[in-house]
């Protein structure tokens, strides 16, 4: 059976492929109506669009606007046609729009057809029209504001002049004042032909429209000639006015009259124009405020809304509430309607196809395949699938449509597909009327569809296809799978492989697979020889003429081959094997060197270890060769297989790199299309570069310590690190010396615990890391025998490499044992470090601080001799009382500092008593053992330190000896009775000169010998009798002379008495001056030296004095201020003239005097006076008078008491 014969309908009748807003003669409005396929999904918009536009009919609402969206040739402008036939219900030969659906059953949704009848019933203006033809350019501003369009599309639908608004204008003025149509008839009658030919020329009939306005009388011709002047420039269109317009003319219209704009290809007139989407965002919003649900603004768009919201950002949020009504067309809708409108089978073909499918199930099935990385592409289900879609393959629908958005977007000529010049239904059709003299089993291949768009190609991909056809070298099925390579060149859901190429190419259901495969891998080859199509890995791309010209030039870049493997090296150290140090047994990190073809990989490098790989491109060396380098260099050899693919890559990879780097923009538009795939293409080949390499690894022959290693790993890591591991086990063989992991606390727990006492100054077979102990006493030995000083840091560098590997904390805890253990001393800035000294938290520090690494000394420790060691243990028990059994050096020096801290602080208490009272027993004593002790505690450096002790032995057993009766001395009962002494002969001292009873005197002065004695210590118990006596003898003589003093106190207070008792303010002053000599008195009982007894004599007599002072300043202060007599004045008598009286002078007051108060002991001085005769006597009172008048003032009043 032909081809042909299958079809209900026939194949090759007139069918619009593409829709065209515009085309409305009757036939095609008959087909497109009568031919309309309903699919599951537009029965679905059909329901959305109606529910949403009844809200309009029978409420207010603003949500007004229709977003219709779909891939090219998915129907969109065709569903947009057959809404404004239902909308306009137009009548098309002789049957209602509606009646298309309800007869021909393609809706049977008896709720949808009355709401489809109800709005076809509603008065209606309904305008249909493609934006991008209606829209003109304008000079110098791009394309026509939205609302222009729109405007004039209004203006058009209600007879005025679209083209030119402001003249639409003047005709919307006339028609509102019911003059427009005597206008055209006016003008007609001058012009002689109607005014809607005339109109377009308004620049050349500006004479005939003056007449016809001055003849209607509707302006002056003054007035007429200056509107046309001046109407182009005076015209102003705003979205405002256009709104109110439309409004306007609703309400004219009646009260629910619709207007409704369906605009074909809004989304392709939009573009990236910022300012038209807000301009189309302003338009809906305003009419749907204005007019409520009365005008409609309903578009089609290859993008959806959201898409186009979501690209251009936040600023177009609001137009998604404009519209508010979105429906999609889908790949899955064409597929239905070309199955129902070109495809549907007779019953004849229908049986006869199912049988062939039964027939060929599995042949079809294995003929049919894609690569499994390729995106969800249909095949047959079963037999009525295979009827359904035949002569296609279903993947071919949604294929084509990919297709189709990727030509527009790539290499569509202006605007033919973007004007939908091409549909899938065309495409269909046409592709299949190719096949239709064929025998059933013939398939559509692929290429097919690429005829019926050929001359819609821009020409830079369809000249490619042209000069292809006319190249002698190629053949039909070479430009065939040519047409296919750039079909899919931009779709990314598909890769241009081998076996999808394979399917595209399938012709006819007995094809033999295998053999198609080949001709299209010879095929390749050819397009390839011919610079048409270019390898990238497995895929293979069409190029243009211009791809083609810039992929030579990339040929013709020059590359290194230190380029090439430098680049070898960073895919395998940076991208698969990322180590850059191995770790043995999880604490040991080994930095190894790494290689490629004998390069180091980022400079030169100088571990003890590494990892060489060998490439193709490498020495060719022989297995003995390697063998034998790998265990001279200390390396894991790594030969690759050869094949050099990766290298190829690489190398092809770097060259585009290059010519992307030189040409960084270039001149034509389509290079930066073109310079974005070679970056995409430089990006695959750096993952494929990574897979060849991987792969390579895997199966390449690793050589380590001088013969082939038997490698068990699989992955390429992991087969590197488990021949690092063999390697370091043979390189670093003393790794296990170090049976512990010590970790910063284990360094910390060497100091702690045992009191330090270490007894062993060797190692023992139980000793934890004894090995690795003796390796590092035996480095410092032979650094000394060398005369070199060995640092921390050098001790890490040497144990750190092979063939020890430690890491930098084993070395410092091997050091810290051997400090701990007495084999090694630490030295840090000439100051030597010991458990003494320091904490055990500095020593911790010391060792393991990046700070002091350099700088801490490590030398084998110099002992103390046996001698040494004796003398500072017997000190140690003579002087401190301490007793230890240890021989350790640091155990005694530890213990001997501790003990002697301890006694220098009980110097430090008794120094503190020798400043309170310097007189105490054995300062100078005291003060030299202590600094004895100082002088052993300052020393830090053990040998230093015993040397010391048994230098001075014999001193400090002296000190030991001659310091324990003082120390005894203050702990005891002594020191109250030394101190008791020392305060009775101070007060001896005191008193001396009144004391002349001579066993008081020898009493003292056997005392005093007693404790200015250069060792009192066994007289000290003679002096409690010596203090009892002192007692008894000092006392009486106190007690004598207190009783003397007595009459005299007595006696001044008496006097003072005396004279207050005459005032008569006595009361002020006399409790006070009784309680004053009442407290002299108890300081009278109470002294215990005769010299202040003595004293109280002159004490008594000065506050004596005292009172009387301040009895006469009182007196004085209080005395009565003389009254001031008042002047006598003689009065006049008579009359006439008198004399003025004279002043009478008032009698002069006498002048106060003041009183002084002296003692008569001052008057007669400290002399002694001798008298034997009257003659002493004159001469005495001669003295005593002279004396008084030095004291005796003018107006003075002296005392004497």
């Amino acid at each position: 059976m032909q081809i042909k014969e299958m079809f209900e309908k026939q194949i090759d009748r007139d069918i619009k492929g593409v829709i065209k807003v515009g085309q409305s003669d009757e036939e095609n409005v008959y087909q497109e109506l009568d031919e309309y396929v309903v699919t599951k999904e537009l029965l679905k918009h059909f329901r959305d669009f109606f529910d949403n536009y009844e809200k309009g009919i029978h409420n207010n609402t603003d949500k007004m606007g229709v977003w219709i969206s779909g891939f090219f040739g998915s129907g969109k402008s065709h569903f947009l046609k057959i809404l404004s036939y239902l909308l306009k219900n137009s009548v098309v030969e002789g049957k209602r729009a509606i009646e298309y659906f309800t007869d021909g059953k393609k809706v049977e949704d008896p709720m949808l057809i009355a709401k489809m009848t109800n709005s076809g019933t509603i008065s209606s203006d309904v305008m249909l029209f493609n934006i991008d033809s209606k829209g003109s350019a304008k000079v110098g501003s791009g394309k026509e504001a939205i609302v222009e369009v729109f405007m004039k599309v209004f203006n058009e639908m209600q007879g005025y002049c679209g083209s030119i608004p402001y003249l639409a204008e003047f005709e919307r003025q006339l028609d509102n004042e019911d003059r427009f149509e005597e206008f055209k008839e006016k003008f007609e009658e001058i012009a002689g032909a109607p005014w809607e030919k005339k109109r377009q020329a308004f620049a050349v009939i500006q004479d005939k429209i003056v007449k016809t306005i001055v003849a209607m009388d509707f302006m002056s011709e003054e007035a007429a000639r200056n509107w046309c002047k001046n109407a182009k420039v005076s015209y102003d269109l705003s979205i405002e006015k256009f709104v109110s317009l439309v409004k306007e003319y609703c309400e004219k219209k009646g009260p629910n009259h619709h207007v409704i704009f369906l605009v074909d290809e809004i989304g392709q007139y939009i573009a990236d124009d910022t300012q038209l989407m807000l301009n189309l965002q302003t338009i809906v919003e305003d009419l749907g405020t204005a007019c409520r649900g009365k005008a409609w603004v309903i578009v089609t768009s290859q993008e959806d809304i959201d898409s186009i919201t979501k690209t251009k950002g936040n600023d177009f949020s609001k137009i998604q509430g404009r519209f508010d009504t979105r429906l999609s067309l889908s790949a899955s809708n064409v597929d239905e309607v070309i199955r129902k409108r070109i495809l549907e089978k007779n019953e004849i073909a229908e049986s006869a196809l199912k049988l062939l499918y039964e027939q060929k199930e599995s042949i079809i099935k294995n003929l049919i395949t894609f690569t499994a990385d390729t995106a969800d592409k249909k095949l047959y289900t079963d037999k009525t699938d295979f009827a359904d879609c035949y002569p296609f393959i279903p993947y071919q629908f949604n294929l084509l449509g990919q297709v189709l958005t990727a030509v527009r977007t790539h290499g569509a000529s202006g605007k033919h597909l973007s004007d939908q010049s091409r549909s899938m239904l065309a495409l269909f059709q046409e592709s299949a009327i190719r096949l239709k003299d064929s025998q059933e089993g013939v398939l559509v291949p692929f290429s097919y569809f690429y005829d019926p768009l050929h001359k819609f190609i821009d020409h830079q991909h369809s000249q490619v296809i042209t000069d292809a056809e006319d190249n002698s070298r190629l053949d039909e099925f070479d430009v065939e799978l040519l047409k296919v390579l750039f079909m899919i060149k931009y779709v990314k859901e598909i890769k241009a492989n081998v076996d999808n190429l394979t399917t595209l190419m399938i012709s006819n259901i007995d094809d033999d697979r295998i053999v198609i495969r080949g001709k299209i891998e010879e095929s390749l080859k050819k397009l390839i020889r011919e610079t048409l199509v270019q390898k990238n890995g497995e895929i293979y791309i069409f190029l243009t003429n211009e791809e083609q010209e810039i992929n030579n030039a990339i040929n013709n870049e020059s590359v290194e081959m230190g380029e090439i493997i430098g680049e070898a090296s960073t895919v395998i150290f940076e991208e698969i094997f990322t180590d850059k140090k191995y770790r043995y047994s999880s604490r040991y990190l080994f930095p190894f060197n790494q290689k490629v073809d004998d390069r180091y990989f980022k400079g030169i490098q100088s571990n003890d270890i590494g990892v060489s790989i060998i490439t193709p491109y490498g020495e060719d060396y022989p297995d003995s060769a390697l063998r034998m380098l790998s265990a001279q260099e200390h390396s894991v050899i790594v030969k690759l297989p050869n094949d050099s693919t990766f290298l190829d890559e690489i190398t092809e990879s770097i060259k585009i790199y290059k010519f992307l780097n030189k040409n960084a923009s270039g001149a034509r538009g389509s290079f930066d299309s073109i310079r974005r795939a070679k970056e995409d293409e430089r990006i695959e080949k750096k993952d494929r570069i990574r897979i060849f390499i991987e792969d390579a690894l895997k199966h390449a022959d690793i050589y380590v310590n001088g013969d082939k290693a038997n490698i068990l790993a699989k992955e390429p890591a992991s087969r590197i690190n488990e021949a690092l591991g063999k390697l370091v086990a043979m390189q670093y063989n003393k790794l296990t010396y170090m049976e512990t992991a010590p970790e910063l606390s284990d360094i910390a727990a060497v100091f702690n615990g045992n009191d330090g006492q270490v007894s062993f100054l060797g190692t023992s077979d139980t000793t934890p890391n004894k090995l690795a102990l003796e390796e590092v006493i035996q480095v410092i030995g032979l650094n000394n025998a060398r005369h070199m000083k060995t640092s921390l840091k050098s001790l890490q560098d040497k144990f750190g490499a092979a063939p020890y590997g430690f890491d930098p904390k084993d070395v410092q805890w091997l050091v810290a044992m051997l400090f701990k253990m007495g084999r090694v001393s630490l030295t840090y800035n000439s100051q030597s470090l010991s458990m003494l000294s320091n904490t055990k938290d500095e020593l911790v520090r010391y060792l393991t601080k990046r700070e002091f690494v350099e700088k801490l000394l490590i030398d084998i420790r110099e002992r103390a001799t046996d001698g040494q060691i004796r003398s500072a243990k017997e000190v140690l028990k003579d002087y401190f009382g301490f007793s230890v059994s240890s021989d350790d050096d640091d155990t005694i020096m530890r213990n001997f500092k501790n003990k002697a801290q301890d006694k220098l602080d009980i110097f430090n208490e008794i120094m503190i008593e020798y400043r309170v009272n310097p007189k105490l027993p054995c300062k100078s004593l005291m003060e030299e053992a202590k600094k004895n002790l100082k002088e052993l505690l300052s020393i830090k450096e053990p040998v230093e330190f015993f040397k010391t002790v048994d230098k001075k032995r014999d001193d400090l057993l002296d000190d030991a000896d001659n310091t324990a009766p003082v120390f005894d001395f203050f702990k005891g009962g002594q020191k109250k009775i030394f101190e008791k002494a020392l305060e009775q002969i101070q007060m001896f001292e005191n008193s001396k000169t009144y004391v002349r009873e001579q066993g008081i005197i020898d009493n003292v002065a056997q005392m005093e010998a007693i404790v200015t004695a250069k060792n009192p210590f066994g007289q000290i118990q003679k002096l409690p009798d010596m203090s009892m006596k002192f007692v008894q003898q000092y006392g009486a003589l106190l007690e004598k002379e207190a009783e003397e003093m007595r009459p005299i106190v007595d006696d001044d207070l008496e006097k003072v008495l005396y004279t207050l008792d005459e005032k008569e303010f006595a009361s002020v002053f006399r409790d006070k001056f009784v309680n004053a000599f009442a407290e002299l008195k108890q300081k009278l009982d109470t002294s215990h030296e005769i010299a202040a007894v003595k004293n109280i004599r002159l004490e008594s007599d000065t506050l004596k004095l005292r009172c009387m002072d301040e009895i006469t300043e009182y007196e004085e202060a209080h005395r009565p201020k003389p009254v001031q007599p008042v002047p006598l004045v003689t009065p006049p008598t008579g009359g006439g003239h008198t004399e003025p009286p004279k002043p009478v002078t008032p009698p002069v007051q006498p002048k106060p005097k003041k009183r002084k108060n002296v003692s008569i002991s001052n008057v007669a001085g400290a002399r002694i006076y001798s008298i034997e005769n009257e003659q002493d006597i004159d001469k005495f009172l001669a003295e005593l008078k002279k004396k008084l008048l030095n004291e005796l003032d003018e107006n003075t009043i002296i005392t004497l008491s």
